[in-house]
C-alpha cells in the first residue's frame, strides 16, 4: 500500500470514530441496561462491523481493539439489573452485553381481585361442612344475603403466599336462615387470568367457633381473622359472643394458624337456668303464727353459671324461716321484698333442690295473692348475666 493510499485510509477511519464511535459510550450500568433492554444497540453494532468489513484486514485488526464489540471489564450489579445466571469462570465465552444470554422470566400473576371481578367469576369453594349447604363446584359469589347462597361477607388483598404477587382473600358464608357456616378463602389468578382458589384459611365449627366477624391481611402476608366462640341468631346477640384474633400463614401447600387463641373459656351468656315452685300454703301454729314452705327446685340446662339468685316476691311479712336456706350464701332474712337467696354456682346439667320454709307473725293478716320466683345467672363480678330464653327463668306461685 502506497503511502497516499494509507493517508487516505485513516481519514476514512477518522472519520469513521468520530461518527459511530463517539456514540458508543464506555460500558458502566447505565450502558448495561440499555443494552440490555434495547435492540438498537445491536443494530449499530452490526451496522459498525459491516463498515470495517470493507476497509480490510489491517484497519479491521486495529478497530477490534477499540471497537464496540470489545467485551468490557466486570460491571457492579445495580439493583434493577438481575445477577447473571452464567456460572463465573467458564470456559466458555460470553456473548457481548448487547445480546443478554438471560431468558425472560414469567411474570408471577396478579392476584388482585376485586369485589366485582370476584363476584363476576366461576369459582370453586373449599366444601362447606357435612349437611345441608351450599354449591362448591363452579358457583358464582353473591353480593347480598339471599337464602341459599354463598354470600361475600367481607374481601382484603395481600401476598399471602410469598409469591411476590398480592392474593385475594374473602369471608364467604353460605346463608342458612339466620345463620349458615362461613369460611374465609384465599384466592388466586393463573397464567390465563382465570380466579383460581388457592386454599381455605379457616371454617366455622358446629362446636367453636360458630361465627367469624372480620378478617384483615397483614403487611407481611398473615391473614387475621376474627372469631367467635358462639353464632349471632335465634335469641343470641353478637355482643354476647367472645371474640378472637386469630393469625394464619400459608405453610406447604396450606393455612396453618400461627398466633392467637386455640380455644375459648366458658360464655357468661351461655346458659339456661329453668326454675320451678310450689305454692305456698301457710298453717296455723300454737303460739299464733302462721307457717309454710315452698319447695324450689332450679336447674341449668346448659352453659356455666357462677352464681344464682333466687328471689321471692312474697309479701314482706312472710319471713324466711327454718334450716332449708342453709345453702344461701347470704343472709336472706336481712331482704325484704323479694326475699333474696344466692346461691353458689350451678354447672351444665347440675340442679339444685331447695325447701324454704316461711313463718307470718302473730297478729298479721296476709291474704291471698300471687308471687314471682325468678332465678338469675350471675357471674364472677356478681353481675346478672342475660340469657337467650328467659321466660323460663320465673314461676308464679300462689300463697294463702
Amino acid at each position: 500500500m502506497s503511502e497516499q493510499e494509507a493517508l487516505g485510509l485513516a481519514e476514512e477511519f477518522t472519520r469513521y470514530r468520530r461518527t459511530v464511535l463517539d456514540e458508543v459510550e464506555v460500558p458502566g450500568p447505565a450502558a448495561v441496561r440499555r443494552t440490555v433492554r434495547g435492540r438498537g444497540r445491536r443494530r449499530l453494532a452490526t451496522t459498525a462491523t459491516t463498515v470495517l468489513a470493507l476497509f480490510g484486514g489491517s484497519a479491521l485488526g486495529y478497530a477490534a481493539m477499540d471497537g464496540p464489540d470489545h467485551r468490557p471489564g466486570p460491571v457492579e450489579p445495580t439493583p434493577s439489573i438481575s445477577a447473571s445466571p452464567t456460572p463465573s469462570g467458564s470456559a466458555t465465552p460470553t456473548p457481548s452485553p448487547s445480546a443478554t444470554s438471560a431468558s425472560p422470566t414469567t411474570p408471577v400473576p396478579d392476584g388482585r381481585i376485586s369485589r366485582a371481578q370476584l363476584l363476576g367469576a366461576s369459582v370453586t369453594l373449599p366444601a362447606w361442612r357435612a349437611g345441608q349447604g351450599c354449591p362448591t363446584s363452579q358457583t358464582r359469589i353473591s353480593g347480598d344475603d339471599r337464602e341459599g347462597v354463598n354470600w361475600l361477607v367481607a374481601l382484603d388483598h395481600g401476598d399471602v403466599d410469598g409469591d411476590g404477587a398480592v392474593e385475594t382473600v374473602a369471608l364467604v358464608q353460605c346463608v342458612l336462615g339466620t345463620g349458615g357456616p362461613m369460611q374465609v378463602v384465599a384466592f388466586d389468578r393463573d397464567e390465563a387470568g382465570k380466579v383460581v382458589t388457592l386454599g381455605r384459611v379457616v371454617t366455622t365449627t358446629i362446636d367453636k367457633p360458630q361465627w367469624l366477624f372480620a378478617l384483615d391481611v397483614v403487611g407481611d402476608g398473615m391473614v387475621r381473622v376474627q372469631v367467635g366462640d358462639i353464632a349471632p341468631g335465634g335469641g343470641w346477640k353478637a355482643e354476647w359472643s367472645q371474640r378472637q384474633w386469630r393469625g394464619y400463614r400459608w405453610k406447604g401447600g396450606a393455612f396453618a394458624q400461627v398466633s392467637g387463641p386455640t380455644s375459648f373459656g366458658p360464655n357468661r351468656h351461655d346458659v339456661n337456668l329453668v326454675v320451678t315452685a310450689t305454692n305456698l300454703v301457710l298453717a296455723d301454729t300454737p303460739d299464733g303464727s302462721r307457717v309454710g314452705m315452698v319447695n324450689v327446685r332450679v336447674r341449668n340446662m346448659t352453659g356455666l353459671a357462677a352464681y344464682v339468685s333466687l328471689r321471692l316476691g312474697l309479701p314482706t311479712a312472710v319471713r324466711p324461716d327454718g334450716a332449708g336456706w342453709a345453702a344461701c350464701r347470704n343472709d336472706p332474712e336481712t331482704t325484704r321484698e323479694p326475699v333474696t337467696c344466692d346461691l353458689n354456682g350451678l354447672g351444665d346439667g347440675k340442679e339444685v333442690l331447695l325447701t324454704l320454709g316461711f313463718r307470718v307473725a302473730a297478729g298479721t293478716t296476709v291474704g291471698t295473692g300471687k308471687a314471682e320466683v325468678d332465678v338469675r345467672p350471675v357471674d364472677v363480678n356478681f353481675d346478672f348475666v342475660e340469657e337467650v330464653y328467659e321466660p323460663d327463668n320465673t314461676v308464679e306461685i300462689t300463697y294463702r
